[in-house]
């Protein structure tokens, strides 16, 4: 893995220390979208660039809150346990999301990546000065916030009113609308969930997943492509389902 001082003296040996800004996948949606490059500089001297494995976990829920992340590439999944062993997961995090930064001085959720994933990582209290000596940067972050709000939003009426089919039909059609913000693929779908993290997030049991998975697939709407992606063949029907229309 590449350290952060290593990479730091190879872009400024070339004379372009925002080279690993610039070429970030990430950038056109992330924090950084809000910076001009002196500012982007000064950001990526404070990070510390994490090259992650699958199922790596970043922090769990009841640890201080020492570092925030700035997620580049991969998935990463939240969630939250309850003392009888049950599992709700929060949510399934995209390049471009930031996480980690919480009130409070401990993490409220567990976090853990569910493929290969690159993040930035800063010491919050060194993050937290940028962002008072930055202000477009702090303006940025509250608008990603408010995304995520919106997105809270959502879960909560799928988990709160809305059906088995409903619910996994919006699942599809989140995931698919927000890699596709993410110019991820989105034909096929990546899944990197697996069927009982689906069951956690939607509510349901893994079986009622299976079920109703399979009822999609048998009626055209979409094709199961082995247990890690997904193709959508019918986007009216699937909206219609979805109960969001």
């Amino acid at each position: 893995m590449t350290s952060t001082a290593s990479l730091h003296e190879f872009c400024a040996r070339r004379g372009d220390l925002a080279a690993p800004c610039r070429l970030c996948g990430a950038r056109e949606f992330n924090l950084c979208q809000a910076l001009d490059g002196g500012q982007q500089v000064k950001l990526f001297a404070l990070a510390h660039r994490l090259q992650l494995g699958k199922r790596c976990r970043l922090f769990s829920a009841g640890d201080p809150v020492r570092y925030v992340y700035n997620l580049t590439e991969g998935t990463v999944c939240l969630s939250r346990s309850l003392a009888d062993g049950r599992r709700q997961i929060l949510g399934f995090l995209l390049p471009g999301d930031f996480l980690g930064f919480e009130p409070g001085e401990t993490h409220r959720c567990d976090a853990e990546t569910l493929t290969e994933a690159k993040a930035c990582r800063f010491e919050r209290p060194v993050f937290e000065e940028f962002l008072q000596d930055n202000a477009d940067a702090a303006l940025h972050l509250l608008r990603l916030a408010s995304t995520d709000l919106a997105q809270a939003a959502r879960h909560e009426v799928l988990l709160g009113r809305k059906t088995a089919t409903e619910r996994i039909a919006s699942f599809l059609l989140d995931l698919r609308q927000r890699s596709g913000a993410r110019h991820l693929r989105t034909q096929p779908l990546a899944l990197p969930m697996t069927r009982s993290e689906i069951a956690d997030y939607t509510g349901l049991t893994i079986e009622t997943v299976s079920r109703v998975l399979g009822r999609l697939r048998s009626g055209k709407l979409i094709e199961l492509i082995g247990a890690s992606a997904v193709r959508i063949l019918d986007d009216s029907e699937l909206e219609r389902l979805s109960g969001s229309a």
